[in-house]
């Protein structure tokens, strides 16, 4: 495909999957494939999509803190709960069957998926002060190695986590979430740079688009509150769960 033609397209589809990501999640099921088609190896279409997850992220974080809508002590020591996994998730080859693996991954989002719609009596605004379960520890360090290792869905994982175990609302969900995968992606993207498994070009190009529909999406989060943020989780996550599936 002519270089001009994919540059533009990837930015118009790293935009999508920006605002997709930080309002859901499942955005990486649009541009990894892409980048395969486009003649990257596994490996480096994994690593040339982190660029991309960085580059989103930061651009998220940015926007809510703009929206002075931010809580730094929290997000840090959440995103220290998964550092750990995330550097043995990047490090640690881990073989298993693809289509059982998706198969697992599909019925587990529609679970989430499920979970995420009902009622939540406790939910409220989550502070640095709020009680919290000794079930977060290892959720994060768990969240953490799948992050680092396939990244794919990784924001329903923590949106859940953080909406039924720290009883936060999903605006604030949101906000905690891109800080967290900000942080322990920076690690994985200099692994995956280390190794020569970033191609830059289609990388900076993607994330340019990724960064541009993260920033809005961060703002709209805001301004629409959860009914707005529930639409967009629910639509992603049926989609993705077919998509694994293979329904159709």
């Amino acid at each position: 495909m002519n270089i001009a033609v994919v540059i533009p397209l990837l930015f118009v589809l790293g935009a999508v999957a920006g605002f997709i990501n930080v309002m859901a999640g499942g955005g990486s099921s649009i541009t990894l494939p892409m980048l395969i088609f486009l003649g990257l190896d596994s490996a480096l279409a994994n690593g040339t999509n982190r660029l991309a997850i960085f580059s989103q992220n930061l651009s998220a974080v940015i926007s809510f803190k703009q929206e002075k809508f931010s809580d730094f002590k929290t997000s840090l020591r959440l995103t220290l709960l998964t550092l750990p996994g995330a550097i043995i998730g990047t490090i640690v080859a881990i073989r298993i069957d693809d289509m059982l693996f998706q198969k697992i991954l599909g019925v587990v989002l529609i679970g989430v998926m499920a979970t995420i719609l009902l009622p939540n009596a406790k939910k409220g605004v989550a502070t640095a002060r709020s009680k919290e379960s000794w079930i977060i520890y290892p959720v994060m360090f768990a969240i953490g190695f799948y992050g680092g290792f396939i990244q794919v869905g990784v924001g329903f994982m923590l949106m859940a986590s953080l909406s039924h175990i720290l009883r936060m609302d999903l605006v604030r969900v949101n906000m905690h979430k891109v800080f967290i995968v900000f942080l322990y992606t920076l690690p994985t993207l200099i692994m995956f740079a280390v190794t020569g498994n970033i191609n830059w070009l289609l990388g900076l190009s993607l994330a340019a688009g990724n960064a541009f529909g993260a920033w809005w999406s961060a703002k709209i989060s805001i301004s629409g509150g959860e009914k707005v943020i529930r639409v967009v989780l629910v639509i992603s996550m049926f989609v993705m769960s077919i998509k694994l599936l293979k329904v159709f």
